[in-house]
């Protein structure tokens, strides 16, 4: 793990370990503009400022996340991703990042359309849903999987698409989205290079939109 990735790790509270936060910092050149799709607290925003100089903006419509955004100092606007980025130029920031929150989202191919008008790249992570773990679960339990990175229950999960490794890179492949770089984690936030769609539980992508 690079350094600055690792103080990433290290800065974080322990209650909130995001291994993928790791492998994002690990992209963001130094004094990069970034913009992050439903930021959360703000700890990546806050991270990728403190150990690559990055500045920029989070998008969040929880009113506590804001609160806490706001706390970690944090530059956050009040929306809801499903309406758009329409208030952005193109190639406004270098990265645009949506950080596990894929899969909570209804209308997937407009707004990865939008990051990769607004930002030059685009960054993603989601819970894979072909890791192994999950299929013990369906196919010996007969139960919807819940997993470290799933925790949700059926009845109140935020989730409305769940899909595995395979099926990302089949949508990349199909509308004009190349794959820049991938890593893939176990639970643990170990790299898995054999197998990823069957060993890895989480999964981060580098894009960009395929041009000429």
């Amino acid at each position: 793990m690079s350094e600055p990735a690792a103080t990433i790790a290290s800065a974080r509270p322990a209650r909130a370990a995001r291994h993928d936060f790791a492998a994002i910092a690990q992209w963001i050149r130094p004094g990069a503009h970034v913009l992050d799709l439903g930021c959360g607290d703000g700890t990546l925003l806050r991270a990728l400022r403190e150990t690559r100089a990055a500045n920029g903006y989070g998008i969040e419509i929880d009113d506590a996340k804001i609160v806490a955004s706001v706390r970690n100092a944090v530059n956050v606007i009040q929306s809801n991703l499903e309406s758009g980025l329409s208030g952005f130029e193109s190639s406004s920031f270098d990265y645009v990042i949506l950080s596990q929150t894929l899969q909570a989202v209804r209308h997937t191919e407009d707004l990865l359309r939008e990051m990769l008008r607004v930002g030059r790249e685009g960054i993603i992570s989601f819970p894979n849903f072909g890791f192994w773990r999950l299929r013990k679960q369906i196919l010996l339990g007969g139960r919807m999987p819940v997993s470290k990175n799933l925790p949700y229950e059926w009845y109140n999960t935020p989730n409305v698409h769940l899909f595995t490794i395979t099926d990302f890179e089949s949508f990349c492949a199909t509308r004009g989205i190349r794959i820049l770089e991938r890593v893939v984690m176990n639970e643990k936030g170990e790299r898995i290079a054999l197998l990823p769609n069957l060993l890895g539980a989480v999964a981060v992508y580098r894009l960009d939109a395929a041009r000429g």
